[in-house]
């Protein structure tokens, strides 16, 4: 198959490179990475320290021609994290200097049940990066490595990239699922149960009764060890959705909270059964073509995992606050 060079025209190229061994690297990221350089290409890389001692040692100093950004972006929030990017790339189109970014999402999902799904969670930001990013002209390649995610998580990134990096080039790929198909697709995954007994459970027929449960809940997250900061970005993100059920739902609203494994996990049911658009909230609220919309966008950057599901009497949305990503701020 012939290499696929894409337009520059082309608002945002989204390229999946799969690695599955260090040679994939050598084969098949060096080569692109050479192929920049000699256009005079920027490009910032945000990849892990074997990538990066892979880059360094074959192309010795031509790497320090690179930009080199910091790995740990992926520790924080994971709306956090995509919108940090999101604003990024347009401060690079604004002044007039894009570049090219190659990233290598660290996030595993923690397979005991009642965690939250961190990795499916992430491959649904990639999937609204198409709309989200498009227009900054500023491509973005993402490496995933097959020894580390299961085979179901590398089929997910596959088809979530317009484009596959291979031994021949940046090609395109035929599988790609578009992001309305692809968030439609996961809105139909129910929820896991909620627990028998849980720590909260408020009924909200009025916006008068918010008040009182922000009390509520920084009481229940101060019990738990959150720091300040913390407790104000969960109290307001719980709200927010609350906030929505009241206003866009039906009655009864119910709020049921508990801990698990010292992640705190809020969910927020209302009887109207309106399906919420799968796409709500993944795009910042100014490109988001609609007014409105800005409940759900904070809360999925206060939160590190949202899900939502929908069926004939209830839609749902959980949020998940792990002590780790929930105590750290947007990072550049």
């Amino acid at each position: 198959m012939p290499g696929h060079v894409v337009p520059a025209s082309d608002p945002f190229v989204h390229t999946a490179l799969i690695v599955d061994s260090d040679d994939t690297v050598r084969t098949r990221l060096i080569p692109y990475l050479r192929r920049s350089l000699d256009a005079q290409e920027r490009v910032l890389l945000v990849v892990g320290g074997q990538v990066e001692r892979l880059v360094r040692a074959s192309l010795g100093a031509l790497a320090d021609r690179l930009e080199w950004g910091g790995h740990d972006t992926f520790g924080v929030r994971l709306g956090l994290a995509y919108e940090g990017l999101r604003r990024y790339l347009a401060a690079q189109h604004a002044s007039g200097n894009p570049v090219h970014v190659i990233t290598e999402p660290d996030v595993v999902t923690d397979a005991h049940p009642g965690s939250p799904d961190r990795a499916a969670a992430h491959l649904s930001y990639e999937s609204a990066c198409a709309d989200a990013y498009a227009g900054y002209d500023c491509p973005v390649t993402c490496l995933w490595d097959s020894r580390r995610h299961p085979t179901l998580v590398i089929e997910g990134v596959r088809s979530l990239h317009s484009h596959e990096l291979t031994e021949t080039g940046r090609v395109p790929n035929a599988a790609f699922l578009a992001t309305t198909d692809y968030l439609a697709v996961r809105a139909e995954v129910p929820l896991e149960p909620t627990p028998p007994v849980v720590e909260l459970d408020v009924g909200l027929t009025s916006l008068d009764e918010l008040a009182p449960l922000r009390g509520v809940l920084r009481a229940w997250a101060h019990e738990r060890s959150f720091d300040v900061e913390a407790i104000g970005d969960l109290v307001v993100a719980v709200t927010e959705v609350a906030t929505n059920a009241l206003v866009h739902g039906a009655l009864p609203v119910r709020l049921r909270c508990w801990s698990h494994r010292d992640t705190l996990i809020a969910q927020v049911d209302d009887a109207g059964g309106r399906r919420i658009p799968p796409a709500a909230g993944y795009r910042h609220p100014d490109r988001a073509g609609k007014a409105g919309g800005r409940g759900l966008w904070l809360a999925r950057q206060l939160a590190d995992v949202v899900t939502t599901h929908t069926d004939r009497s209830r839609t749902s949305v959980r949020l998940y606050f792990p002590p780790a990503t929930t105590h750290r701020g947007p990072t550049a």
